[in-house]
């Protein structure tokens, strides 16, 4: 089997104790309740040979794909795209969060659950929400207001790195009555209402408030605060590790650095560059310093599960840095051009990375990534010691 890395990323021993890793997840979520019948019904029409991991893949496609055509028609996030792309948004989001809800339903159906599941789970929509923060601030037209996209879109994918670094810190993925599921029907709701009613609805002016744009960013902004404020209890009250550190034994205030390493550099290459790269192609730097987040969030993830310490520096760093050295060298390069070149390098590190973790971890599990085996891949398994009921993961509903 062909690896990209001549060094393996996963060393035996972390191979070893992702094999021991249980799924850990306390859901208080409001919306949830109300859905389960429904993807109780929508996984009991999908058949049996069709894989967890492909489910979840497609899912993530759908909502790529629907994305980049609110993208193609609104690149600055200020052109009104067409109301039929914001309610192809809408249908997409809701694909993806219906199919990635039952992706682990039929992962216990078929008897095929393992670490990599939940992995595979977690990388995707570690991409995802890069494309639904951004498909969001383009429906609202949020363009015009520049710095407030910039946060809305940093804000989301901080939040969902904090929700995996307390999972680091205390052990379990710990979900409030307001999170993901309202997040994202709250973001459909925006998409319909920019369908129904033409993206300029957004623009209205409101008496002492601004536009309804600046509304909704403020209650997007509240949330945020909100649920940042919650896993800053779980950082306060130390980890599940010795002398309250975290699972892997390192500090909880480690996590940090890495992703401080992506934030920090994006908000100073935003503010300093003179031919406002930002601000004149705001999804194409979302989009590249979103894949280089989703890329720290996806190590943080694997630190977790295989109890092992997160290093801080990271190769998708490189694409910021081409950013910040073309800036320090007086602009040797147009910057739209470096920002291109920025976006296609971290897009290809983090397929790259993920790749190669998963098929370690394939190989390490005996398993398939997108094929459930054939009942005669089963017998040869277990003569090899790896029987499905090894290979089996802790129920998770969908994340």
């Amino acid at each position: 089997m062909m690896h990209f890395y001549k060094d393996k990323i996963l060393s035996p021993g972390q191979l070893k104790r992702l094999s021991e890793h249980k799924y850990s997840c306390t859901n208080a979520s409001l919306l949830d309740a109300y859905l389960q019948p429904w993807w109780e019904w929508l996984v009991s029409k999908v058949p049996l040979w069709l894989a967890p991991n492909l489910i979840t893949v497609v899912g993530l496609i759908i909502n790529i794909a629907t994305t980049l055509i609110l993208v193609y028609y609104s690149p600055d996030a200020k052109a009104e795209a067409p109301r039929w792309a914001c309610f192809l948004c809408a249908l997409g989001l809701f694909i993806y969060q219906s199919l990635d809800s039952i992706d682990g339903k039929q992962a216990r159906r078929t008897g095929t659950s393992s670490p990599l599941g939940e992995l595979f789970d977690h990388g995707c929509d570690s991409v995802s929400t890069v494309f639904v923060a951004l498909s969001a601030c383009i429906a609202v037209q949020l363009g015009y207001y520049p710095t407030w996209m910039f946060f809305q879109c940093f804000c989301a994918m901080t939040l969902f790195y904090c929700a995996h670094w307390q999972s680091y810190v205390s052990g379990s993925l710990k979900f409030g009555k307001i999170d993901v599921t309202e997040a994202q029907f709250t973001i459909m709701g925006i998409h319909l209402i920019s369908a129904i009613f033409g993206p300029q609805i957004w623009m209205t002016e409101i008496l002492r408030i601004g536009t309804l744009s600046n509304l909704v960013a403020g209650i997007f902004y509240a949330g945020f605060i909100y649920v940042f404020l919650q896993f800053c209890k779980v950082f306060a009250s130390g980890g599940i590790g010795k002398n309250g550190s975290t699972i892997a034994g390192t500090s909880v205030l480690s996590p940090i650095i890495p992703f401080s390493l992506v934030v920090v550099p994006a908000y100073i290459i935003y503010r300093k560059s003179a031919e406002n790269v930002y601000e004149t192609h705001p999804a194409l730097y979302i989009l590249a310093f979103g894949m280089v987040a989703a890329k720290v969030t996806n190590r943080l993830v694997v630190a977790h599960m295989t109890k092992n310490e997160m290093e801080y520096l990271d190769t998708a760093l490189i694409g910021p840095c081409m950013l910040f050295l073309n800036q320090y060298f007086n602009f040797f390069i147009k910057e739209y051009y470096v920002l291109w070149l920025c976006f296609i390098w971290v897009t290809f590190d983090f397929f790259r990375y993920c790749s190669q973790v998963c098929l370690e971890i394939c190989d390490h599990l005996k398993i398939m990534l997108f094929r459930i085996p054939h009942p005669s891949d089963s017998t040869t398994a277990e003569k090899n010691g790896t029987s499905r009921t090894q290979r089996q993961r802790p129920s998770k509903k969908h994340h």
